[in-house]
């Protein structure tokens, strides 16, 4: 089973993506747990990739797809995978599709975490308290909420019409949202 994480940054994407792993023993793919660790590795990757993430920015979709598809060639995801805040533009959804299909796979749940943006920016600053991230502050969360409902929106529609999408609230407690997330998978 291949199931896509979409959300707006603070959306939960990363607490419900490893609990959802857990869940299920499939592996996660979380691009931003990916590349704050080549950041900190301080790779040729990783320093491309802080100057977009300083600022809020996605990072290019060649840098993340020749990532991603490299991953999904694995054999560490031939039962299926939870792919978090991956993709996020059309374009990188498409290069998904294409991978998957080599292996005669498909993305088989798109689960949307919707979240009100005051309750984003609530949690967003107790995060960058807690955790002390770089891109956690206040403009670089305006432009990734910019960022998000112009790139990364419309994946609601792309996989709405691949009749893929179902909307989860993401709001009340982790517990709430993860068996919401649970009863999604299973109709």
């Amino acid at each position: 089973m291949n199931i896509v994480l979409l959300g707006s940054p603070g959306s939960g994407k990363g607490t419900q993506g490893a609990l959802l792993s857990s869940h299920t023993d499939l592996p996660r793919i979380s691009t931003g747990d990916l590349l704050r660790s080549a950041v900190a590795r301080q790779t040729p990757l990783g320093q491309k990739a802080r100057s977009f993430m300083d600022q809020g920015l996605l990072v290019p979709d060649d840098v993340i797809v020749g990532l991603i598809e490299e991953v999904l060639a694995s054999d560490e995801v031939e039962r299926g995978v939870i792919m978090d805040g991956f993709p996020r533009t059309v374009r990188q959804a498409e290069a998904v599709d294409r991978a998957l299909s080599v292996r005669g796979a498909l993305v088989d749940h798109v689960l949307y975490i919707d979240v009100p943006e005051d309750e984003l920016v609530r949690r967003m600053m107790g995060r960058a308290n807690k955790e002390g991230r770089s891109d956690d502050t206040p403009d670089a969360m305006r432009e990734r909420f910019r960022v998000f409902w112009k790139q990364t929106a419309p994946l609601i529609a792309y996989y709405r019409d691949k009749k893929r999408l179902t909307e989860v609230s993401g709001l009340g407690g982790i517990e709430a949202i993860q068996k919401r997330i649970l009863s999604a998978l299973e109709q």
